[in-house]
């Protein structure tokens, strides 16, 4: 796993280039937003994918820079959980150039919102934030309308296909919800 992670912080800037524009990207947008599960290769990279598309589709993926991370390392540099990419693309989304990383302790201070996937990630985060955090640390689901009621994205790792369409529907809701704040918030003058 260091062996990996060593090899994602070397690739971090070139691989964050091809999938999000980079670091400069992320620098001059507006908001930042980091989607956080446990290994970043099921919910947190879905999560990421249906944001970039919403963004795209409302005319805003340049003012807003979206990332996934993972509360744990073990999958850093792998690409999503095939069956999430299969049900991703079955819907228009594309999550094939993304690749698993870990949180890293500057993630509390780059990024404006970081929205867990659930509550144990909810709770991880609040943790490890580090005094003077400037960010934003969230439920995704919350912010959703038909699915308010679900507080947590489930983890479809160890179940069968259908679990990775509950998913999508949650984050597609939780992310429509989103953009609405997310509108709001570029609406404001920053601080």
């Amino acid at each position: 796993m260091i062996g990996r992670l060593k090899g994602w912080l070397r690739r971090g800037a070139a691989g964050a280039a091809a999938v999000g524009g980079g670091v400069e990207a992320a620098a001059a947008a507006e908001l930042r937003v980091l989607m956080v599960c446990t290994g970043n290769i099921c919910r947190s990279p879905t999560a990421e994918g249906v944001l970039r598309a919403r963004l795209a589709r409302a005319g805003l993926a340049g003012r807003v820079h979206v990332d996934s991370a993972g509360t744990q390392g073990y999958h850093t540099g792998e690409a999503p959980d095939p069956r999430a990419v299969k049900a991703a693309a079955a819907r228009g989304y594309d999550l094939s150039p993304l690749r698993a990383r870990p949180v890293l302790p500057t993630d509390f201070h780059r990024f404006d919102w970081l929205l867990a996937m659930d509550e144990d990630h909810l709770a991880w985060l609040q943790r490890k934030a580090p005094p003077g955090s400037r960010a934003r640390i969230e439920l995704l689901m919350p912010h959703g309308r038909r699915y308010a009621a679900e507080r947590n994205v489930p983890d479809p790792y160890y179940g069968a296909a259908a679990g990775f369409e509950r998913v999508l529907d949650l984050v597609e809701d939780g992310c429509d919800g989103l953009l609405a704040q997310v509108k709001l918030q570029l609406q404001r003058p920053r601080a």
